[in-house]
């Protein structure tokens, strides 16, 4: 607690503070007590009070008194109320992730009511398996629990809705559920951010472009496997192509900053895939060429690991708003 410094209380002199006796007198009582300790004692780390601001209950330089101010007595120091815990994730990236594969499969997919519970539950369930994953393996898991009764319901309501329509989304969820707990066993481990776990998101993004056009197709319990024809599998290939670039090359100037091979990896695949959407341009599917070709340059161009990381955030979606646009090419 922190110690009251005020002037000696009113009445009989202090012995500490009284004046010595005059020089050359009998003192035939024993001498008093040692002074007081002085005002730095009253900081635990010792700092010299001159560098305090003075404060409105401080007498620098003065003894500290002994008397107990009564209405202080007793009185706890304020507390801070506890800060409440996140809404939604800090990954900010991983939105982006979500919109690409529902803007890669508008182009092809025939419009169905039962599109808007797929897409919110999709949208959904990031948050809500992510404060999920805090409420099982975070040091605080209260400060999740907000966050756990906003996104759990609302990604549960979507989704019973979703396979009231298409039955058939248990079997995708079954795929999403196997992803999560490997998800979460790299949580477990306290590996959030590693490799692995990012290309289990990129899988379940790029797994979402042919159910998202399946949905729009038919009901029942049997997926829709014809609508998986070369358009989409392109579609989905590109989906997946373009977040793992995206993701080898935010960590070769972030999280992997200090291992130069990440980096070449970066750059390697930049070009492999440059290399694909040309040997397609020429074959009679020009699409993917310009976001290619912008993905390499990005890669080449933009690797100094002193770049901010709001600014490869933004680099990173102007490339990914330029594939979604020549998506609608295919």
């Amino acid at each position: 607690m922190r110690t009251s410094w005020c002037s000696p209380a009113p009445g009989p002199v202090h012995p500490a503070t009284a004046p010595p006796p005059a020089h050359g007198t009998n003192d035939p009582d024993p001498p008093g007590p040692a002074p007081l300790p002085l005002a730095p004692a009253a900081y635990d780390d010792g700092r010299d009070p001159s560098r305090h601001r003075r404060g409105r209950d401080d007498t620098w330089g003065e003894p500290m008194s002994t008397t107990v101010n009564p209405e202080r007595a007793g009185r706890a120091a304020p507390s801070r109320p506890p800060r409440p815990g996140p809404l939604v994730p800090d990954q900010h990236g991983a939105w982006a992730f979500l919109a690409l594969p529902v803007s890669l499969a508008a182009p092809v997919l025939s419009w169905h009511p039962a599109l808007v519970p797929v897409v919110l539950a999709w949208v959904a369930a990031y948050p809500a398996a992510w404060a999920l994953t805090g409420r099982l393996t975070a040091p605080r898991p209260h400060r999740f629990d907000r966050a756990l009764r906003l996104w759990l319901p609302l990604a549960g309501v979507a989704a019973a809705a979703s396979v009231a329509w298409r039955p058939w989304l248990v079997w995708v969820g079954v795929l999403y559920g196997l992803g999560y707990a490997v998800s979460l066993t790299y949580a477990r481990a306290r590996r959030e951010r590693a490799l692995g776990n990012d290309l289990v998101l990129v899988a379940q993004c790029a797994l979402m472009v042919p159910v998202l056009v399946g949905v729009g197709a038919r009901g029942g319990w049997v997926p829709p496997w014809p609508t998986f024809d070369g358009t989409l599998a392109l579609l989905t290939a590109v989906c997946a192509l373009a977040l793992v670039g995206s993701t080898l090359h935010v960590k070769s100037l972030i999280r992997e900053r200090r291992r130069p091979g990440f980096a070449r990896a970066s750059r390697w695949f930049s070009l492999a895939c440059l290399a694909a959407a040309t040997g397609l341009a020429v074959t009679g599917t020009p699409w993917p060429l310009m976001p290619a070709t912008l993905a390499a340059l990005r890669t080449h161009l933009l690797s100094d690991p002193s770049l901010r990381p709001g600014r490869i955030g933004m680099v990173e979606l102007g490339v990914l708003v330029v594939l979604a646009g020549c998506a609608w090419w295919v």
